[in-house]
């Protein structure tokens, strides 16, 4: 199942720098950039003009700025684009053209931003619900779902790491662990050709070099993940 869909084209220096805004622990969003940095395989001199980026210092001596989009996606689905830029203007226009091409709509600030909050988020291979139940409220998270064939574990942002950390210790695999946006709702798309269409605005968003994150709340069934594959 395609849901809640985030691609990360760069380490995700936008959130190391609202991180520290929100009030996430500069230890954490730092843990957080080198570890998707590194799976990036990026050397250190590469990760330093990352969080350097991150922090609006550019070494071209260009000032960069954080900008948060908002969009729908075809079937209404939320949207949510995390821009790192040093030119409002072009980034700005290079995202009106990906939704004017390939469908949807920009929205208005706060329309809907509103449906998502930062939250840890640890993905957790383990063999039971209780076994994960257990280590993850042991360890400081929240709450327990499943995801696919693992489990998504979700916390406060500030404690993804100590909950990562927790789980491990009891010997569980441990997927994936990020501070990220979820959504409180989530849309479920039912048409093959919006399924397309979204997709596709994924996939080119994912081209845009100042594009650092994109969040979103779809819902595509797996059945519908085949039909397209046909």
């Amino acid at each position: 199942m395609c849901e809640a869909s985030r691609v990360h084209p760069l380490p995700d220096t936008t959130s190391f720098a609202q991180g520290a805004a929100v009030g996430i622990p500069y230890a954490t969003a730092w843990r957080a950039l080198f570890q998707k940095a590194k799976a990036a395989q990026m050397t250190n001199d590469a990760i330093d003009r990352a969080v350097k980026r991150g922090a609006g210092l550019g070494g071209d001596g260009a000032t960069y700025e954080a900008i948060t989009y908002e969009a729908y996606l075809p079937g209404g689905a939320a949207l949510l684009i995390d821009v790192l830029t040093d030119n409002r203007n072009r980034s700005g226009a290079d995202v009106r053209a990906v939704f004017s091409k390939q469908g949807g709509n920009m929205a208005e600030p706060g329309a809907v931003g509103w449906q998502f909050s930062r939250r840890g988020v640890v993905i957790v291979n383990g063999p039971d619900e209780d076994t994960v139940m257990m280590a993850a409220l042991d360890s400081g998270a929240d709450d327990v779902a499943p995801d696919g064939a693992s489990w998504r574990v979700t916390c406060d942002p500030s404690k993804v790491y100590e909950v990562l950390d927790g789980i491990q210790a009891q010997g569980l695999e441990v997927v994936s662990a990020e501070s990220t946006m979820v959504s409180s709702m989530t849309v479920d798309v039912t048409s093959i050709d919006d399924a397309r269409k979204i997709l596709r605005i994924m996939d080119t968003l994912d081209d845009l070099d100042d594009v650092q994150d994109v969040y979103s709340n779809f819902d595509i069934s797996d059945e519908l993940v085949e039909q397209l594959g046909e």
